[in-house]
């Protein structure tokens, strides 16, 4: 059974079986990086539950065990509401739809993000300190310890994903060398405690000016210091240096007023976070590399630049690190402005996201291509008919693609997902250059049969990716359902 074309049923039926009722309305939230999916049910007109599903039962046993020890010690992460027979399945209290990554879009550097990050340090001490010595590591998804090999695989990571299809000249025999050694050394550090792992503002909801926290099922015992680094060293956070200052010394603040005061050295504290600040920039790069240039999404691609741009910061501010030489001259080639602005086109100015018009269309082949009006001549027009049509099931005639129902079915029964993706490839291509030569239009059609199910759907797709990827608003024209007697070819 393919888990990503029933994940939806499962969940349904698991808050079926929970509630013993149907949901009133279901969104499902938009994919990650990870093989989790996520649905938002509506219980009430006030009540909504997330509902999870991971194939991977190993991991989720590992969340289920965090989030009991995390819940009974009064940190503020999800309740557990109901979990499937086979544990693939899950239901969670909806902690809110807002993270702090929104809020530091919407607000930038204020004051209010500054409190809520000085309220997300208070909580990350006591996941640290007051529940580190507490837990079975041998429970931990994956690995029980932020050792020596963890370390190396993400510096091999940043290696392979970025440097190498950058094309960036080094000695091979001696980066690796001083990558192996960076690795034992920061290996051997203590003291460790709980590490998050992935502790960034992605993962801190934030409701009523109070934070919460997600997708922690990653952590290990590890550098404290790495996760405090994580969250202050986001890139597309870019908090100023001072914030970064007064934030690092804020969590020395609050492990006074913890009664398990682990009385840490703040001197070698200080050093360690410093080279988790790098490290984590490196493995972060390794995941845009992978993501982005092995895989082309468009969103790791454009988080390149700001990324870069702070490692270039860094170096500059804390010139003994990192204190290896090659892997310096690795860093320093990374850095360089003409590498820098090989990425910057990827964050496009506003002015010119709002200039490009974006015209999609959904339209019959019995009937003919619509004429896309733009003076350049055209765009792409995709025939989605090698796609099982919904059309021909009586349960379908009467609905089109904007119907959940018939969504439902082209994503879960038939090969559209991997069509789109498709899609999202090759448009994306053209998008990004038309956005960056300050282009005006582009047009792209989507025939079926009657221009009612297929196409439909791949238009109001595609036009949700474009908004999620550029920024666009797309016109979205379905022909056959809206104008008939629109203009033909």
């Amino acid at each position: 059974m393919d888990h990503h074309t029933d994940f939806i049923d499962k969940l349904t039926e698991l808050f079926h079986s929970h509630y013993q009722q149907m949901p009133l309305e279901t969104a499902i939230l938009p994919a990650s990086g990870s093989e989790r999916r996520y649905i938002r049910f509506m219980k009430t007109d006030k009540e909504t539950v997330i509902g999870a599903f991971n194939p991977d039962k190993a991991e989720n046993n590992t969340f289920f065990y965090f989030t009991g020890i995390f819940s009974r010690n009064g940190l503020p992460v999800p309740e557990i509401l109901a979990i499937s027979g086979d544990k693939q399945a899950y239901l969670l209290k909806d902690l809110g739809a807002i993270t702090l990554f929104d809020i530091i879009g919407r607000e930038g550097h204020s004051e209010h993000v500054k409190m809520l990050l000085k309220k997300t340090i208070e909580q990350l001490v006591r996941f640290h300190w007051q529940l580190g010595n507490s837990i079975d590591y041998s429970l931990c998804y994956s690995a029980d310890t932020f050792n020596q090999q963890q370390i190396f695989s993400d510096l091999l990571y940043f290696k392979y994903y970025f440097v190498d299809p950058l094309q960036i000249h080094y000695n091979k025999t001696t980066l690796l060398e001083e990558l192996s050694t960076w690795s034992n050394n920061l290996a051997a550090i203590r003291p460790q405690t709980f590490m998050y792992r992935d502790f960034q503002s992605r993962n801190i909801v934030v409701e009523q000016d109070e934070v919460s926290f997600i997708d922690y099922q990653g952590g290990m015992l590890g550098l404290p210091e790495y996760d405090l680094a994580s969250l202050l060293w986001q890139a597309r956070a870019e908090f100023p240096e001072s914030w970064k200052t007064e934030l690092l010394n804020h969590y020395f603040r609050a492990i006074e007023k913890i009664p398990e005061n682990p009385n840490i050295k703040e001197t070698a504290f200080r050093k360690t976070y410093l080279e988790c600040a790098l490290l984590r920039m490196l493995q972060t790069l390794g995941a845009y590399g992978f993501r982005g240039l092995l895989q082309g999404k468009h969103h790791f691609l454009k988080s390149i630049a700001p990324a870069l741009k702070q490692l270039a910061a860094y170096l500059d501010e804390y010139p003994q690190y990192p204190p290896y030489n090659e892997l310096r001259k690795v860093l320093d080639a990374l850095v360089r402005p003409e590498i820098i602005e090989r990425f910057a086109t990827f964050n496009f100015p506003v002015e010119k996201v709002a200039h490009l018009k974006v015209s999609i269309f959904s339209f019959s082949y019995k009937k003919g291509l619509p004429d896309e009006g733009s003076d350049h001549g055209g765009g792409y027009v995709f025939d989605c008919r090698g796609i099982l049509n919904p059309g021909r099931l009586d349960a379908y005639k009467h609905l089109t693609g904007k119907d959940k129902a018939v969504i439902d079915f082209l994503e879960n029964q038939t090969r559209m997902p991997e069509y789109m993706k498709g899609v999202y490839n090759t448009v994306d291509i053209s998008v990004a250059d038309y956005l960056s030569r300050g282009f005006d239009a582009l047009s792209v059609s989507f025939g079926c049969t009657g221009g009612q199910h297929r196409s439909v759907y791949a238009a109001e797709s595609l036009a949700r990716h474009l908004k999620e990827q550029f920024g666009l608003t797309p016109e979205v024209i379905h022909i056959e359902q809206e104008q008939p007697n629109y203009k033909r070819r």
